[in-house]
């Protein structure tokens, strides 16, 4: 396998007047899992777009799998566009099997892997059923099976996440982490941070177009400094104005207090507990991607 899965170097696009994208460069390690993060509009899909030659960069490099040409590569890549769509007539597995045999598959091991497939993910009954009778969660996990049914080795996700259920999200995650465990690299891009936490080994936020944090999830963590995660009960209200508390993010029963850079943990302990706050947990540790991604968009977090 190449030295990067994927290589961007001062990547520049426009659209008239819109600079979506600008000097962007990135580098994915194989065999990770890779987020971008931002809020709507931040240029995510359109470096996907281009990282898959849908657009072209206006200037700079993109290396995909070692080629400079990423259609000279594209039957070993999987891509799950944001805007998803099937052909509602056609039949699960004849829908699979073909685009299947569009990536250069034969066609009998197409039929296979898409009956096989749809076994593995609780869909074999429904192989012989057409598209449009699929839920849209169920529909969203047939999408994903065309995009892995050849077996790519760079896998593109473009907010897989977005509109399923827990139950759907989790089959979600559990895809993409056994995709890392095959030695497969996958990108996806989102705006729900704790997906993004809970499995990937780098990040990269863009905001405006423009790379404002790539690093592992535990280097962009630790750079924002310090935070308590904290539940309790008790008023919400007595969390405000804490003595070295910068910032109060607060879920009711749980939040996350976010620490200036000499703040005393005893003393904001002693401080809730002085209030009347019953506090059952209390731990130090990086601020969240959450708290990060806010503190680095502030306003512009439409997402």
């Amino acid at each position: 396998m190449t030295a990067d899965a994927l290589l961007l170097e001062h990547v520049d696009k426009r659209f008239g007047e819109v600079h979506a994208v600008r000097d962007l460069s990135l580098q994915v390690p194989p065999g990770s899992i890779y987020g971008f993060l931002g809020p709507n509009g931040a240029g995510k899909t359109t470096t996907i777009r281009m990282i898959m030659s849908v657009f072209l960069p206006d200037s700079g490099k993109i290396r995909v799998l070692g080629s400079e040409d990423p259609l000279a590569v594209k039957d070993r890549l999987g891509y799950l566009p944001e805007e998803k769509g099937l052909y509602k007539k056609m039949r699960l597995a004849e829908l699979i099997a073909f685009f299947t045999e569009l990536k250069g598959v034969d066609g009998a091991t197409a039929r296979r892997r898409a009956r096989e497939l749809l076994d593995r993910f609780d869909l074999g009954e429904w192989a012989d059923r057409r598209c449009e009778s699929l839920s849209k969660g169920m529909a969203q996990k047939v999408q994903l099976l065309v995009t892995l049914s050849h077996e790519p080795e760079l896998v593109i996700l473009d907010e897989p996440f977005s509109g399923l259920d827990p139950v759907n999200r989790d089959t979600m995650r559990d895809v993409v982490l056994q995709l890392k465990r095959d030695g497969r690299t996958v990108i996806f891009s989102t705006h729900i941070m704790e997906q993004a936490e809970q499995i990937c080994d780098h990040v990269l936020l863009i905001n405006k177009g423009e790379k404002v944090i790539d690093g592992t999830v535990d280097e962009v963590r630790r750079g924002e400094g310090r935070a308590i995660w904290l539940d309790y009960d008790g008023e919400s209200s007595r969390l405000q104005e804490l003595p070295g508390v910068e910032r109060v993010t607060d879920g009711g029963n749980r939040a996350e207090l976010f620490l200036a850079a000499a703040a005393d943990t005893q003393a904001v302990l002693a401080e809730l507990v002085g209030r009347g706050v019953r506090v059952s947990r209390f731990d130090l540790r990086a601020p969240s991607l959450h708290e990060v991604f806010i503190r680095a968009v502030g306003g512009d977090a439409s997402a």
